[in-house]
């Protein structure tokens, strides 16, 4: 399952960027959520399951699935979204390795037995360093200067901390819920959310659909069932089954393959400060995971 993870969640910085080529970015959002709600919602009812009814208890499981869409869903697509207008897919890919640091602090507040170490405090700051890095020393300087460049890292970076409490809210939230029933649950939430604010913003109807290129059309369907559908699944029984530290060890691979893929099929170029940032992040991954023998 963390493989699968990885080869969905690392591919999607490059489908992002091919879609929010010629489709903005609300419109995007909605439409992976609305295609990936759609494909759960037929699952669910062919196997014959039913979605938790607005009862008592009902009215809190919806609730609880709609702080996880919002968190989890709405925010982070469409910050990371609308970074990448201006962010090569493979920067992308190196902030979200940030995600198991910020979960692993998280984590240490909310989840039982998941304390913070020494060994755990190294890494995070070696992470930290790693994003200082990638950003440049200069960021603080560029964001007063309200540069498009810096704020599009920083929407990024904070898609990244939006699914770091999402990660440690889901194991609190949505204990022993039914997989399937709670991904279906998330995503129609989610895509209730998020087709308003594409109608308000993009004013959706007045598009021509006809402009958007064909491979960002095909990039958005794929967004939707792979990384969005499919991933939801896996992503919500792999917390249950593991916690939220480990799932988010897909970290550790997913940048790789964003950075790969960004290079070998887009033509971008990271530049040195780039991979001595992922080395650093990942460094500090492994810091944090590190256990001594015996």
């Amino acid at each position: 399952m963390l493989g699968a993870l990885v080869a969905m969640w690392g591919s999607s910085f490059m489908f992002i960027k091919l879609g929010v080529a010629t489709v903005p970015t609300s419109t995007l959002v909605a439409a992976r959520l609305i295609i990936g709600a759609l494909i759960l919602w037929t699952v669910v009812r062919l196997r014959g399951a039913r979605l938790p009814r607005l009862g008592e208890n009902g009215g809190k499981v919806w609730f609880n699935y709609a702080i996880l869409a919002l968190l989890g869903n709405c925010i982070p697509f469409t910050t990371i979204t609308w970074g990448q207008q201006r962010v090569d897919s493979a920067l992308a890919g190196i902030l979200m390795a940030v995600m198991p640091l910020a979960t692993m602090v998280l984590a240490h507040f909310f989840v039982k037995g998941e304390h913070m170490t020494r060994n755990r405090i190294a890494g995070f700051i070696l992470g930290f360093a790693g994003i200082v890095v990638l950003m440049g020393p200069s960021a603080l300087g560029r964001l007063i200067d309200s540069s498009l460049a810096t704020l599009s890292q920083l929407a990024i970076l904070l898609g990244v901390l939006c699914y770091a409490g999402n990660s440690v809210l889901t194991r609190l939230l949505a204990r022993g819920d039914d997989v399937l029933v709670a991904a279906t649950v998330m995503l129609l939430i989610a895509s209730v959310m998020a087709l308003p604010v594409a109608l308000l913003v993009d004013k959706a109807w007045l598009m021509n659909f006809s402009q958007a290129s064909t491979a960002s059309l095909w990039a958005i369907f794929w967004l939707g069932v792979g990384p969005t559908a499919f991933a939801t699944v896996v992503y919500f029984k792999l917390i249950a089954l593991a916690g939220p530290t480990f799932m988010s060890l897909v970290n550790y691979m997913s940048p790789a393959v964003a950075v790969f893929l960004g290079v070998a099929l887009l033509g971008e170029t990271p530049g040195l400060n780039a991979y001595i940032a992922l080395g650093l992040i990942l460094l500090g991954i492994a810091v944090s995971q590190w256990r001594r023998g015996g």
